[in-house]
């Protein structure tokens, strides 16, 4: 689990670092303060403890739409210049994100540009790469990828590079603003379908509607593939209701409940975790992330821009015993180089008081 975070040169940040993280840490600022980005930040340092899933870029670029179409053979071509500070690259470019743990180990990623000499055909040439680089304790791993003379990053080239990869299942999950697609949401039920795990799902959509009995995946012919159809639940009067027809807020439950069962041992990434949800269940929300982060070993980060939202949060600080490993919130300001750090104590105060801490 993280107990501090440092970028350089990444988006929109020349330099910041977040002290004092918990399990359970919520992110406020302005728009365009930085908020996505390092939970972006977070997803490239944590996603594989020891090789790179490549994957991870092509996620983070095209969920921006910073991303060409080549005229040639219609592949998409990644504008690798947006992940640096200034949008700008050149050679000796680098970004670094680095991480320690609660028991001081430490990781770091760094992706930097290089000029490197090949030889093709009989003539040495020197060609751009995007170099990614990993260190964990004492291992070093580096891995680069051709860039196009005008400095984008082939899709085909990023994936090539995935396929080698020995894919294993991924403890960090990240539930962007419009939540999970219904191809993500049955991949992670298949997941825990039978297990204990399952019925904590179903208490997680009972929060917005109490009367839901079970829930399953709607496969094969009777299928609504590719949408929220896929899912049906169950009511007392034995009714099949797919969950598209309950509303986003339902979606957003079960998406945030499968990311976290999902999340056991690791991280769970939320953008703007209150979409869709009306105010009077973000505490019942709340106490369902928690309960499960300490019962699974699961530390999240969250984003908001919503007063209920974290006034809902202090609910459960306020109940707390401090610990450093607890409920934080961080506030992130424009230029500054560090996060302004809310503990327990504070977030139930601030609650109390009703201080602005966004």
């Amino acid at each position: 689990m993280l107990k501090s975070l440092k970028i350089e040169n990444f988006r929109c940040f020349p330099f910041f670092e977040m002290q004092q993280l918990g399990r359970l840490n919520l992110i406020v600022g302005t728009n365009n303060s930085g908020k996505t980005s390092i939970l972006e930040a977070l997803q490239l340092l944590l996603n594989t403890p020891f090789s790179f899933d490549f994957e991870i870029l092509e996620q983070i670029t095209t969920g921006r739409s910073e991303y060409v179409i080549s005229d040639e053979d219609q592949d998409r071509n990644l504008v690798v210049r947006h992940l640096f500070y200034n949008h700008h690259i050149d050679i000796d470019s680098k970004f670094t994100i680095s991480g320690k743990s609660f028991g001081d180990n430490q990781a770091e990623l760094i992706v930097s540009i290089k000029n490197i000499k090949t030889h093709t055909d009989l003539v040495d040439q020197e060609s751009l790469f995007l170099c990614v680089k990993r260190l964990i304790s004492s291992m070093e791993v580096e891995t680069p990828f051709k860039l196009s003379s005008a400095g984008m990053l082939s899709l085909k080239i990023l994936r090539s590079a995935t396929n080698n990869l020995n894919h294993s299942k991924s403890n960090i999950q990240f539930v962007n603003s419009s939540s999970l697609t219904a191809e993500k949401a049955l991949d992670l039920f298949e997941d825990i379908v039978l297990t204990s795990e399952e019925e904590l799902v179903i208490q997680a959509l009972q929060i917005i509607e109490p009367q839901i009995k079970r829930i399953a995946p709607l496969i094969g012919k009777n299928g609504y593939k590719g949408t929220r159809g896929s899912f049906i639940v169950q009511t007392p009067e034995n009714q099949r209701i797919p969950i598209g027809s309950m509303g986003d807020g339902m979606w957003r439950i079960l998406g945030l409940a499968l990311a976290i069962v999902n999340a056991k041992n690791g991280v769970l990434l939320v953008d703007e975790i209150d979409t869709g949800l009306h105010f009077t269940v973000m505490s019942d929300m709340w106490k369902m992330l928690w309960e499960t982060a300490k019962r699974l070993n699961v530390q999240i980060f969250a984003t908001t821009h919503s007063n209920d939202c974290w006034q809902s949060l202090a609910d459960i600080a306020n109940a707390e015993n401090p610990s450093e490993d607890g409920i934080t919130i961080h506030r992130i300001e424009k230029d500054k180089s560090k996060s302004i750090v809310f503990t327990e104590r504070q977030i139930a105060i601030a609650a109390e008081r009703n201080i602005e801490v966004r």
